[in-house]
């Protein structure tokens, strides 16, 4: 009983620290945040911030680290549903609903104070599922031809995203995901299709 007493203080704890965080990185960069400041924040006395981090790098890096175990777990799990042919559209509609799930975090690391490498993992994360998940789906194209596609899909993609987040996520996860497939299928044709 006392284990899932402890458990649960440093569940809290961690979490006030990450929400302090996450507010205090609205406003401004990691680099312009103290110890102190984000203690403050947090309603956490500095010796429980240092009993758990090293700094506010580490606590940075350990909220993108289950991030990115969440978004792994999640393509992971949307590949082992089609084995056979997964449709991008799944894995995209997956994705964003990870990402919602992380909300506070992708607000601050992809946003004007974010952390510009994260957003670069996150699609590194992304090529190794969907480029097997184009393989699989888009069998005449070449290696070449779905490289360039990743590229050229994943930079429009992290520009939705971006949208996405400042507008509050008032979006499902899968109207993002269809939004997505179609401006991928119809380019500019998007725009004339039938609602």
């Amino acid at each position: 009983m006392a284990e899932n007493t402890t458990d649960r203080r440093v569940r809290k704890t961690r979490g006030q620290l990450r929400q302090g965080l996450v507010r205090l990185m609205r406003e401004k960069s990691i680099q312009d945040i103290t110890v102190k400041e984000l203690c403050q924040e947090a309603g956490i006395n500095r010796g429980t911030f240092y009993a758990h981090y090293t700094d506010l790098y580490d606590l940075l890096q350990g909220m993108e680290e289950e991030m990115m175990a969440d978004v792994r777990g999640a393509l992971q799990e949307m590949m082992a549903e089609e084995p056979g042919n997964p449709a991008p559209m799944r894995l995209t509609a997956g994705l964003f609903r990870c990402l919602k799930e992380n909300a506070d975090l992708c607000t601050v690391t992809l946003g004007p104070y974010g952390d510009k490498a994260f957003a670069k993992r996150l699609l590194n994360i992304g090529s190794e599922y969907y480029m097997e998940a184009y393989r699989r789906y888009f069998t005449q194209a070449t290696a070449r031809e779905l490289e360039y596609y990743y590229v050229y899909v994943s930079a429009g993609v992290m520009g939705l995203l971006e949208k996405w987040l400042a507008d509050g996520m008032t979006a499902s996860p899968e109207e993002m995901a269809v939004m997505v497939e179609k401006m991928m299928v119809y380019g500019v044709g998007f725009l004339r299709q039938d609602k």
